[in-house]
């Protein structure tokens, strides 16, 4: 049985011991500075809310090398540097045998920035492009592919939890594609166990905005590899939940922080799922009063 939730060790949101070399050329403007305490601020409140934080754990951290996970690891280090996340990270890349994917950049980049890491390679890509036809929706089955990786890797490097950079806006286009398409209310989760049950999936950025990811990533001028896989195809289910979630953000600003923060508000009884709230029971609190 695993120990109970730590709360994050307190500290003050600036040290003067500098910052973690990922951040050695950052910007020093006023406006960078915001966007990074917001989406500290963001990422600390996801750790404590749902509890993912044990002391002395160890984290496998995925970077595929998108603006996403690169925040992730970003703001991850932060954490640590301040003395508010006492786990032990390892970064993770799966090279899943992509054409030109640049095999160099990676390695070189968390060298550099002095963070563990460890560098996988299989070839899903060509399991992927061989089971589905020209112009088929790959990203069902190379996600499956993919967290079946990692979570051997997670085992072999006694890992207790995978962390992926999966944000709101991830969140809530899954909720919308299983409305419209799945006929159930389902979402992203923050934090799942996996099947065997040995494996924690966790999202720290749950709470935080594409948006921002992507500002805070341009001006962090990370080494980005496109995707040419998932990422080069066109029409797909997700791609009309962004446009349509951008639509009513433009429309009617802060709305994807309402939609957020409403799938935690969730009153069972103005719902209509009979598992989740007992309709029966009032009829019998009725006709007892």
């Amino acid at each position: 049985m695993r120990a109970a939730a730590a709360p994050l060790i307190d500290a003050t949101d600036e040290t003067d011991s500098g910052a973690h070399p990922i951040y050695a050329h950052a910007p020093r403007s006023v406006e960078f500075n915001k966007l990074r305490k917001r989406l500290i601020r963001q990422t600390r409140e996801a750790l404590e809310k749902f509890a993912m934080v044990r002391a002395g754990e160890k984290w496998l951290v995925a970077l595929s090398g998108g603006k996403d996970s690169y925040g992730l690891l970003a703001l991850l280090l932060d954490l640590k540097w301040r003395g508010l996340l006492p786990v032990e990270l390892l970064v993770c890349n799966l090279d899943q045998g992509q054409p030109n994917f640049p095999k160099h950049i990676l390695p070189e980049f968390l060298t550099r920035i002095g963070v563990a890491h460890r560098i996988e390679y299989k070839d899903t890509y060509s399991i992927v492009t061989s089971k589905l036809p020209p112009g088929a929706t790959y990203c069902s089955l190379c996600s499956r592919l993919r967290r079946g990786n990692l979570y051997r890797i997670a085992r072999e490097e006694g890992c207790t939890a995978l962390v992926l950079g999966h944000h709101r806006d991830d969140s809530l286009e899954t909720f919308f594609m299983n409305l419209f398409h799945g006929g159930k209310l389902a979402a992203m989760p923050p934090r799942l166990l996996n099947d065997e049950g040995d494996i924690e999936v966790l999202r720290p950025l749950i709470y935080c905005g594409e948006e921002d990811l992507q500002r805070f990533s341009d001006a962090m001028a990370f080494p980005i590899i496109p995707c040419d896989l998932c990422g080069s195809q066109d029409g797909l289910e997700r791609n009309a939940m962004k446009a349509m979630l951008a639509d009513i953000e433009k429309r009617m600003p802060g709305r994807k922080d309402v939609m957020i923060r409403a799938m935690g508000n969730i009153n069972a009884s103005h719902m209509l799922d009979t598992k989740l709230f007992d309709f029966n029971a009032l009829f019998d609190k009725r006709t007892a009063s």
